[in-house]
């Protein structure tokens, strides 16, 4: 398996694949790990945590370097995607225990009835290349808290974050095999999916990707948490500032090098504002600096790989064939690497890969709408369900705008994003299923009712 570097082309590293016998070890070691871990009290699970917090800050550089190395990101970014991950770690490391605490439930006269959280076994993670640390401790920082035992099956081009994130682990003083990564192929999945010894699956990745998880999980009736992608809607008003946001919703659009399930991808713009919002954006757009991603000045790294750049391309040539109107990129970068310049695209045709599928890379379709229930209507014209913004100077309309958008999260005058502290998921074709916060936590538990006479 093959570490590539997408902005030099140049190789990282080579690690050797996992065979079904070391599958088969991994399961069965789960499996073992599971019956002691279980039984550890969740105070000190959630010491191991906060150490583990501590491990990422140490090694936050070296961490920060391979990110970049292996998928592109701009080297600041993948500093901020370590602090991240650590602060997950906290937050759970503080509240797990209030999260899975007995729940008291109404009973009759001298009886006592709770809720018990308890954990399921081993989880399977199905995790993406595009944010190779927060996705996976997104899911190991709850359901290993929780008292379940983690099987990791990263992308195939971070094998090398997916070793280190094992080593985050075992440095922080995890017991051996609580949280083991694989290294396989995709076509491994759906056979260790169905292993009994596997209880829950989630996965962040392609819609093709989490159907074939669900197909498999639903065959064994077995729970799983889906996350598949978006096409979020940014959605200003004709009162939004546009001076005051509109750095912030350009970086909604091209952070990650737009490689966000949660990037603001269709900007759906108030005729009253347009011009003055499609003016500061391009202004926005003309200020990155794109290039080396190692570099502490780039805005824009590479793209994760050259297919990915190939896929992205032909989203944006078959949307201008179609009517669209480049203002801004739209060509690959004549250079080595993986590189799609920061692209804008204008009088989008409906039913065009711009307006109805999700282009994931530095590509914004703009969108120009005459009032209010036309923005919603629009924000609402699509499959997908993952997240939303809203852009207003009245928080009380701002409010109203959000619960008429259909998405699993919308945030008003800030761009959408994951958070420990809320629960973070989607709808429709964008999956099903919660993660963080409470809810999270909770998704991978047995809800055990106990009813004493």
């Amino acid at each position: 398996m093959e570490s590539v570097n997408p902005a030099t082309g140049e190789r990282v590293e080579t690690y050797d694949e996992h065979d079904d016998g070391d599958v088969e070890d991994a399961l069965a070691a789960a499996d073992d790990a599971f019956q002691d871990w279980r039984e550890v009290p969740i105070r000190e699970r959630e010491k191991l945590l906060a150490n583990a917090a501590d491990v990422l800050r140490e090694n936050k550089e070296r961490y920060a370097k391979l990110i970049t190395r292996e998928m592109g990101k701009p080297i600041e970014q993948a500093r901020a995607e370590v602090e991240k991950c650590a602060w997950g770690c906290e937050y759970y490391s503080e509240h797990a225990s209030q999260h899975l605490g007995d729940e008291p439930r109404a009973s009759p006269a001298g009886t006592e009835v709770f809720t018990s959280y308890e954990p399921l076994g081993t989880v399977l993670a199905v995790m993406p290349w595009n944010y190779p640390f927060w996705q996976v401790f997104r899911f190991a920082a709850p359901y290993l808290t929780a008292g379940n035992t983690g099987v990791l099956k990263h992308a195939s081009n971070v094998p090398g974050c997916a070793k280190a994130i094992e080593e985050v682990f075992v440095e922080a003083g995890y017991p051996e095999d609580v949280f083991q990564t694989l290294l396989v192929g995709s076509g491994k999945v759906d056979d260790i999916l169905a292993d009994d010894r596997v209880k829950a699956a989630t996965l962040t990745g392609s819609g093709p990707a989490g159907r074939a998880v669900a197909e498999t999980a639903g065959r064994h009736l077995k729970k799983t948490v889906l996350e598949l992608g978006g096409s979020d809607p940014v959605v200003v008003l004709d009162d939004a500032d546009i001076d005051e946001h509109i750095e912030t919703m350009a970086q909604a659009r091209y952070q990650n090098t737009g490689q966000s399930c949660i990037a603001g991808k269709r900007f759906i713009v108030h005729s009253d504002v347009y011009d003055e919002f499609l003016d500061a954006f391009l202004d926005e757009v003309d200020g990155y600096s794109v290039g080396d991603p190692e570099n502490p000045e780039t805005d824009v790294g590479s793209m994760a790989s050259e297919g990915l750049m190939e896929e992205l391309h032909e989203q944006v040539r078959e949307s201008v064939e179609a009517g669209a109107t480049v203002e801004r990129g739209g060509e690959p970068l004549d250079r080595a690497g993986a590189f799609y310049p920061p692209t804008v695209l204008t009088d989008v045709p409906k039913g065009s890969p711009a307006d109805e599928q999700e282009l994931f890379g530095p590509v914004a379709s703009v969108f120009e709408v005459d009032s209010e229930a036309e923005a919603v209507e629009k924000a609402n014209d699509t499959d997908f369900g993952l997240g939303a913004s809203v852009w207003t100077e009245d928080r009380d309309r701002g409010e109203r705008v959000a619960r008429q958008i259909e998405a699993g999260c919308t945030y008003v005058n800030q761009l959408t994003k994951s958070d420990p502290r809320v629960p973070f998921g989607g709808i429709g074709i964008s999956g099903y299923g919660r993660e963080l916060a409470s809810d999270g936590i909770r998704e991978f538990v047995n809800r055990k009712t106990v009813w004493i006479e």
